[in-house]
């Protein structure tokens, strides 16, 4: 019999080779009474924030009454009826049984359909965070222990800008930037025509896009970061041409001209533009990533813990991209839950770069947890409580929720 203490001194011994792990013997070390903890409740909370964003919360309770968060949000869905079928996989199971979930689920989760691998994400979200409070200790004590106390996070600001020309998103870039936040993102490109359309729709589209860039950096000067997201909106050569009349606004970087499944296309795009490439926010598992990581198609992978597989797989894809060079930035436009999440996991991946956090959208978002939400000089601290270091406040949560 293993007793806890040895189970927390093995834990902090976690390197990054994940994918040579095995998930079921790192839990074969908890005690027998932790591993009575049983999945017993599933509760799923949908919150409305705009007419373009809700945050679907899903909790899971313990033999134990501790409760487990995950984040399942998806756009304006109201519902993930995708998630009782992953559940049934958990009922009446040990919470630390998490390998097990995956091998049972991993076969719809990975086949390409969206809300399957939500779904299967935030279950297996929930889980992590359920064990880690079980064992009293924060998520990354589990997978190699805490790297940095606080983190850089940028403010995308691309939702609230309902005016989407170049004040709108002057305006709401200076706003961000008096709140703090020294790194800012914006998807100035939504709405861009189909490729087929008239040259002068697709002209007036492209030049708005771009004054609205200039706008941003004439409004906030040199020193704030300033990253675009164009949504995949372009093809190669639209995305390189691009790339070189924005080369004067000096972008902290260039987020998915074209999908990133393009993995060759983006490769040439990489290699013919100046700024920093990101991409890779709806991708799925280590075979997702891969492609891109091998051939530095990429500078920076952005796994999102709510579609990518869930937090080990997360942990899993930065390893492989620590081997490649690459850089990790969680994609985020997401609710508090999810936040909380990605710094856990953020605080102990070693190629970490920077966090996004949705900003704007709602004065009552940082009150729905507990502690509240705290940014200070455009970073957040990384909590030291166990789990993600959250539980909802039900109060705010009854008077948002659908």
């Amino acid at each position: 019999m293993y007793s806890r203490r040895h189970f927390l001194q093995k834990a902090s011994l976690f390197t990054g080779t994940f994918s040579a792990m095995k998930l079921g013997g790192v839990f074969a070390q908890s005690t027998v009474a932790d591993r009575n903890v049983l999945v017993r409740r599933m509760e799923v909370f949908t919150v409305s924030v705009t007419n373009r964003t809700n945050w679907i919360i899903v909790s899971l309770t313990g033999s134990n009454g501790i409760k487990g968060l995950g984040e399942a949000s998806l756009g304006r869905r109201t519902e993930l009826n995708e998630l009782n079928q992953f559940y049934r996989l958990v009922e009446g199971e040990s919470a630390f049984d998490i390998q097990q979930y995956r091998q049972r689920g991993w076969e719809q989760a990975s086949s390409g359909r969206r809300g399957l691998a939500t779904a299967f994400s935030a279950i297996e979200q929930a889980l992590w965070d359920l064990i880690a409070k079980s064992l009293e200790v924060p998520f990354y004590n589990l997978v190699g222990g805490q790297m940095r106390n606080n983190l850089p996070v940028y403010a995308n600001i691309n939702r609230v800008t309902a005016e989407r020309g170049p004040r709108g998103f002057a305006d709401n870039a200076e706003q961000a930037v008096a709140e703090g936040f020294t790194s800012i993102k914006a998807a100035p490109f939504d709405g861009f025509p189909a490729l087929d359309s008239p040259a002068p729709e697709i002209q007036a589209a492209r030049q708005l896009g771009i004054d609205c860039i200039y706008a941003m950096r004439e409004r906030v000067g040199d020193d704030i970061a300033i990253k675009i997201d164009a949504h995949s909106f372009f093809d190669t050569q639209l995305s390189i041409d691009i790339a070189k009349e924005l080369k004067a606004a000096n972008l902290s970087w260039y987020e998915e001209p074209i999908a990133p499944t393009q993995v060759e296309n983006t490769k040439l795009i990489h290699d013919a533009i100046t700024q920093t490439l990101a991409g890779g926010e709806f991708l799925f598992g280590i075979d997702g990533f891969k492609p891109l990581c091998e051939i530095n198609a990429v500078d920076i992978i952005m796994p999102d813990v709510k579609h990518c597989g869930g937090m080990w797989e997360a942990t899993k894809i930065s390893a492989l991209a620590e081997t490649f060079g690459v850089k990790v930035s969680p994609h985020n436009p997401s609710g508090p839950i999810s936040t909380a999440a990605s710094v856990a996991l953020c605080a102990a991946i070693p190629n970490f770069d920077i966090l996004e956090y949705q900003w704007g959208e709602q004065p009552w978002r940082s009150s729905l947890v507990v502690p509240t939400e705290q940014f200070t000089n455009g970073t957040i601290m990384v909590s030291t409580e166990p789990g993600y270091g959250i539980s909802l406040n039900q109060q705010v949560l009854e008077e948002h929720r659908l």
